[in-house]
């Protein structure tokens, strides 16, 4: 299967899963797993949460921030992939400049 996320629309999530400002995404969902394009702009982030029955992958496509997982906190870029198992918290945030990212969230 391929997911051409060029012929999708970008959909805005204000305040995504408590975080700060407009979230975008383009998402493919078969109802058990995720794979998604996104877009946070400098100042937005992605609200602190936990992950329960799935995990999520991440990788910086472009761009810098911090990422904050279970209270610890990182500087993330360009290149890096993110990883946050099951059970634990995180939250992914623009700070200075955006941040293009691919996800991916499998059902376990």
């Amino acid at each position: 299967m391929v997911t051409d996320f060029s012929k999708m629309e970008w959909k805005e999530n204000p305040g995504f899963k408590g975080g700060e400002g407009v979230f975008l995404n383009k998402c493919y969902d078969d109802g058990k797993n995720k794979m998604m394009l996104g877009l946070l702009r400098s100042g937005c982030s992605i609200g602190y949460h936990k992950h329960e029955g799935t995990c999520e992958m991440i990788f910086i496509l472009e761009g810098s921030g911090k990422l904050i997982q279970d209270g610890a906190e990182s500087e993330v870029s360009k290149g890096q992939c993110l990883y946050c198992p099951e059970g634990h918290e995180h939250s992914l945030i623009a700070t200075t400049e955006d941040i293009l990212f691919y996800s991916a969230v499998p059902s376990n």
